[in-house]
């Protein structure tokens, strides 16, 4: 049974039911017929809204594919309210335990100990790892820590977690931030992943910029999607034109990016983990049809069930979704994760 005809399915059978409890730091989806699946986003970035923009990955996930979502937050203890400036906190991370997928969207968190916990052994028990953007630099965790080692640049395990697992670490800004969006463009020996499947050129589009990548990603690391920079911020610039660099023609696209691979990391016991990274995300990444598209096959690649995959599974926006732009200091403020339940 493909994926479109399985969504269909979930979608008339099964509408979409939330959390018995509003008072949860953190936001959980339950359809009536679930597929047994449970995915996790955590999130926890200041700048590029992952909590704005996990949340509706989520509900698409659940109303109209079947899968139970948790997206956990950084949230301040004292009000309960979601707060991505608060680098130590994210409630719910024990859920981990018992989840199908991690969805990983955080930048530069300094998690406790007990905490971090539960992510280093999911990350080490081989399950499916999905992380976004900022994910490259997921944690910054002090050297007296136990866990500096997932650090962005840690000297010890290089370059850590970002490099380590997902395949890069921040190395910096390739496109114009805040000037030159991204375009996803088809790799013709990877045109048929299962990932994707019904996605064209330039249907993936992101108003953040495209990532500095090193070349060649570490083993086991394969692209599906390049970056291609654009002129402008609007999905239908075209490509931007050579600069000059010390007198020299310099072109961003030549060659583009990397903006999204799959990762089979060998794990000592013999298998492969199954990792998908892209250094897209802006939460209005998600207001295109491809965008969604991509991140949702992604999930399906990841739990290893790509022959339900036909690229017209149901990406239908759920609720109100009104993203705002990324910025620093620009989260929505006094939101609480029942508030998200729309």
């Amino acid at each position: 049974m493909s994926l479109h005809t399985v969504a269909l399915l979930v979608l008339l059978l099964s509408p979409l039911q939330e959390s018995d409890s509003t008072t949860d730091p953190w936001l959980s989806l339950q359809p009536q017929n679930p597929n047994g699946k449970h995915i996790v986003f955590i999130t926890g970035d200041e700048e590029y809204r992952s909590e704005e923009g996990m949340p509706q990955l989520a509900k698409i996930l659940s109303k109209h594919h079947g899968f139970r979502c948790t997206v956990l937050f950084a949230i301040d203890p004292d009000t309960g309210c979601i707060d991505p400036g608060i680098l130590d906190n994210i409630p719910g991370l024990e859920q981990l335990q018992n989840a199908d997928l991690m969805v990983l969207y955080t930048r530069f968190r300094n998690l406790p100990d007990d905490q971090m916990k539960f992510i280093v052994d999911y990350i080490e028990s081989g399950k499916p790892v999905i992380g976004l953007r900022t994910a490259t630099h997921a944690f910054d965790i002090p050297s007296e820590r136990k866990y500096h080692h997932w650090s962005f640049r840690n000297p010890r395990w290089k370059d850590g977690f970002g490099r380590q697992i997902m395949g890069e670490t921040w190395i910096a800004h390739h496109g114009g931030h805040g000037w030159q969006s991204t375009s996803g463009i088809l790799l013709d020996d990877m045109k048929d992943h299962p990932i994707v499947r019904g996605i064209s050129d330039g249907e993936v589009w992101d108003p953040s910029d495209v990532y500095t990548v090193r070349l060649p990603l570490p083993e086991g690391c394969k692209p599906v999607l390049m970056g291609r920079v654009l002129s402008g911020m609007d999905p239908e610039d075209g490509p931007c034109e050579p600069e000059e660099r010390d007198g020299e023609k310099f072109d961003k696209n030549d060659p583009m990016m990397p903006l999204a691979w799959v990762r089979e990391r060998k794990l000592p016991e013999g298998k492969n983990q199954r990792i998908f990274a892209t250094t897209m995300g802006a939460s209005q990444a998600f207001t295109r049809d491809g965008s969604r598209r991509l991140m949702i096959q992604a999930c399906y690649w990841c739990l290893g069930m790509e022959k339900q995959i036909d690229g017209k599974g149901s990406v239908e926006i759920v609720g109100k979704f009104e993203p705002t732009p990324f910025g620093f200091n620009s989260h929505r403020k006094n939101v609480k994760p029942a508030d998200l339940l729309d």
